[in-house]
């Protein structure tokens, strides 16, 4: 779209056109008759998944419930073809939405945030683009996703690599020829597991920089039959029913009985029936996982054991399960043939607790241990998470910016609004279930409730909505409390703390209390006058 030099007037502006962006579109705009715009910084629809392109990429959810449940219509026309679905499949089913709820003349593509303010005197917000587009809204609701910021490790050297590098989150559109390449990837969480396999079969040889060893359970990933499908679509009001019922999002119940009071040999049985079945429902095989440490040990022995009987070099199996942390405490990866991959001829690992990283130079990559002579280097490093999509975009409220409100770290109401920012709702944000749950679940039921709540205020006349700043506070206290009830704030370089991005305070910020609690922490608020904010 053209640069324009008048101000667009609106009810509302929504930053970002993924999953949340386009259902809150379609209720506020739809449903509603609000004026609204998305401004979204890529080319078309798809948010997370227009950028996350790298080999190997996949949802880790199941297809039939990585979707919206809001129509019944879309569940029925629409066909899944695997188990877990790629980028591809999921952009088409974006582009999809996009067009059977005819969205895309509200979208203001290839458009970049660069500040927003917000106007006291007007009680609205300001927003102006890089490319000098300016909004003034009412309402400013971002939809900018959780893993959406690149991290990019700041390692000596890598001005001078004569080679190519990229990152993960930022792969070329047209896809990177790797074949004949000798090709080193730094990192091993959900995208270097995902990403290994794939790059070993294309490259000429693929070196694996190991930071942090991470378990890993197969995805079992498969084409669906239509006899599936059809089940999924006949049973798609249960499967909802759990998933709107349940702590993560998903479509299955954990398995109420703990680990520690199930004999040994039925433990183990129930293990190997969760390992052939594959994906993130290992974690729901009992219930004391993730809040007690013995429990978590039974987990965590099973998945060293299997790495240790599939990678064939003990050396390379010693260090692929000297696993640092409680299984599930960091984001538990599921993968095809990630372990596998260090069998073939064409890849090694280099483990760099005992052998660092000191520099990159013109040819590769030197450890202390040795050089590394690499064409091109892949940064499976992660993302600046939660936080960083909204800090770059310089939000500026009552009396500070975002990036000031935040500077001890993200402090937020519900996951949905900051105190001295009025009228600005975080879909997904800190302070939510967002990461730890099934996402287009935890995303539906934000959009949900700031429909509701914008009818509310307009319904009672007001202008503004802010939470306060004991609302806030006392939500804070409790995030971190329901979290300490866990194994989770265990793991000191987690990226749920923030702690692989250098200078970045270190808070806890995914809501671990439930997806379940957390839809009736939110409903009561809302029942009870908004309970936690002013209105004005």
């Amino acid at each position: 779209m053209s640069q324009s030099t008048a101000t667009v007037e609106l009810d509302a502006l929504i930053v970002g056109a993924g999953f949340s962006g386009l259902y809150q579109l379609h209720m506020l705009r739809n449903l509603r008759g609000l004026s609204v715009r998305v401004v979204e910084a890529g080319d078309s629809v798809g948010g997370t998944w227009y950028w996350n392109r790298y080999p190997g990429a996949r949802c880790d959810s199941e297809s039939h419930a990585y979707c919206y449940t809001f129509s019944k219509e879309l569940t029925e026309e629409w066909d899944w073809s695997e188990r877990y679905p790629g980028p591809d499949e999921i952009l088409r089913y974006l582009n999809h939405v996009a067009d059977r709820f005819e969205l895309r003349p509200w979208l203001d593509l290839n458009r970049t945030v660069q500040s927003a303010r917000f106007d006291q005197d007007s009680n609205r917000w300001q927003v102006e683009c890089k490319d000098g587009n300016r909004y003034s809204a009412q309402f400013l609701i971002t939809a900018v996703g959780c893993l959406s910021t690149a991290n990019i490790p700041d390692i000596e050297g890598l001005d001078d690599f004569s080679g190519q590098w990229y990152h993960t989150g930022q792969w070329p559109r047209d896809g990177v020829d790797l074949s004949g390449c000798r090709v080193a990837q730094v990192g091993t969480g959900s995208t270097g597991i995902q990403a290994a396999p794939v790059i070993a079969e294309a490259a000429a040889h693929l070196t694996v920089f190991q930071r942090t060893a991470n378990y890993s359970v197969p995805a079992r990933n498969c084409a669906l039959t239509d006899e599936v499908r059809q089940q999924q679509k006949r049973n798609a009001e249960s499967i909802q029913q759990v998933m709107h019922s349940n702590t993560n999002g998903h479509p299955w119940k954990i398995n109420p009985q703990n680990a520690l009071d199930t004999a040994e040999h039925d433990r183990q049985a129930i293990y190997e029936q969760s390992w052939e079945t594959g994906g993130l429902k290992f974690r729901a095989a009992f219930a004391d996982l993730l809040t007690d440490n013995t429990a978590n040990d039974t987990a965590a022995t099973f998945i060293r054991n299997k790495i240790r009987q599939v990678v064939k070099d003990p050396e390379t199996a010693a260090s692929l399960s000297n696993i640092d942390h409680p299984y599930g405490a960091k984001r538990p990866p599921i993968d095809t043939h990630y372990f596998e991959t260090f069998n073939r001829d064409n890849v090694d690992l280099v483990d760099l607790k005992k052998t660092p990283i000191v520099k990159i130079d013109r040819d590769g990559i030197q450890t202390s241990g040795g050089h590394h002579a690499v064409d091109v280097i892949v940064f499976a490093t992660g993302f600046d998470a939660m936080t960083g999509s909204l800090l770059r975009m310089d939000i500026r409220g009552r009396e500070k910016s975002l990036a000031d409100a935040w500077v001890a770290g993200p402090s937020n109401y519900l996951g949905l609004q900051v105190a001295g920012f009025p009228n600005l709702f975080t879909i997904t944000g800190p302070g939510s279930p967002s990461v730890l749950s099934n996402m287009p679940v935890s995303i539906e039921q934000h959009v949900e409730w700031i429909t509701r709540c914008i009818d509310d205020v307009l319904a009672a006349g007001k202008t503004c909505i802010e939470c306060t700043e004991d609302a806030m506070a006392g939500w804070v206290q409790h995030v971190n409390d329901v979290a300490n009830a866990t194994l989770l704030p265990t793991v000191k370089h987690s990226w749920y703390l923030g702690a692989n991005v250098p200078g970045k305070p270190q808070v806890f910020m995914p809501y671990a209390g439930g997806l379940d609690q957390y839809r009736k922490a939110c409903n009561d608020v809302a029942t009870n006058g908004y309970e936690g904010f002013t209105l004005s």
